[in-house]
């Protein structure tokens, strides 16, 4: 590896599995020290270890972004550990199975709670340690959803819309705060960006436990490139948004999706 990350230290929340635990391998592969933020230990401790075991460094902090007491005391305990903090990856999140209109508001809020909530409340926590560091970079998980619609032909291959409402709703609070929040980064060296994943195959998203997508069939109607995308491609995006190689870049999103031209 070059040593993009070289004596920076980064968060990454969800990183216990998927997208989180492969850009938790990068990340230290190019010298970063790591601190792994997730809900469940078991899975946290053993990407901390396994990083460990290729001479990286790395920490499992359990944290749920839903609550903003364990962000608080999470971030906190990460500065204790490490001293700074240059790179957040705020990757945790979700959706659920309700869909509009018999979706409950528990539901709504919940995912909310997830996908922005902690997005928001993770960025307040960290935006003045990168103040006091000298600078830092953001990078949010946003997706397709936060920019996409389905017509009633693509929801019959479905049986059902793609993704709750509340989940492409709380992607494009995402986007929003991720382009305000690079305008007031501008000022302080702090570069906001997003990257939007399309079909990547990860634990979560292989429900059915066959090695597909659980949206493939609609991928496949809407994707430019065949097959599947793996928590791998969007790791080196990250990186590309995390490291120096983007120093010009704030604001933007990076669409690791095969192509999809239904983008609105």
């Amino acid at each position: 590896m070059t040593g993009k990350l070289q004596g920076k230290v980064a968060i990454i929340t969800g990183g216990n599995s998927g997208i989180g635990e492969s850009t938790a391998h990068l990340f230290a592969e190019e010298g970063a020290k790591v601190a792994i933020m997730a809900r469940r230990e078991k899975e946290g401790r053993a990407v901390q270890q396994a990083i460990e075991a290729k001479g990286g460094t790395a920490e499992f902090i359990q944290c749920d972004v839903t609550i903003t007491s364990d962000i608080e005391q999470a971030v906190k305990r990460t500065v204790d550990l490490f001293g700074s903090i240059d790179v957040l990856f705020n990757n945790a999140g979700g959706a659920g199975p309700e869909r509009f209109p018999e979706e409950s508001r528990e539901h709504w809020d919940y995912v909310l709670a997830q996908n922005l909530n902690g997005v928001f409340d993770m960025c307040t926590s960290v935006w003045p340690h990168m103040v006091n560091g000298g600078g830092g970079s953001i990078v949010n998980m946003s997706s397709g959803a936060a920019v996409m619609a389905h017509t009633p032909f693509l929801k019959s291959i479905l049986g059902r819309s793609p993704v709750p409402a509340s989940y492409s709703v709380s992607k494009a609070g995402v986007d929003a705060f991720t382009r305000w929040a690079a305008g007031e980064g501008g000022e302080v060296n702090i570069r906001v960006n997003g990257v939007r994943p399309g079909q990547i195959l990860t634990p979560l998203t292989d429900v059915d436990g066959k090695g597909e997508h659980a949206l493939k069939p609609l991928f496949d109607m809407i994707q430019i490139t065949p097959g599947t995308g793996y928590p791998e491609d969007v790791a080196k995006a990250v990186l590309f948004l995390a490291c120096d190689d983007s120093k010009f870049v704030t604001g933007d999103f990076i669409h690791i999706d095969g192509g999809l031209p239904i983008k609105l």
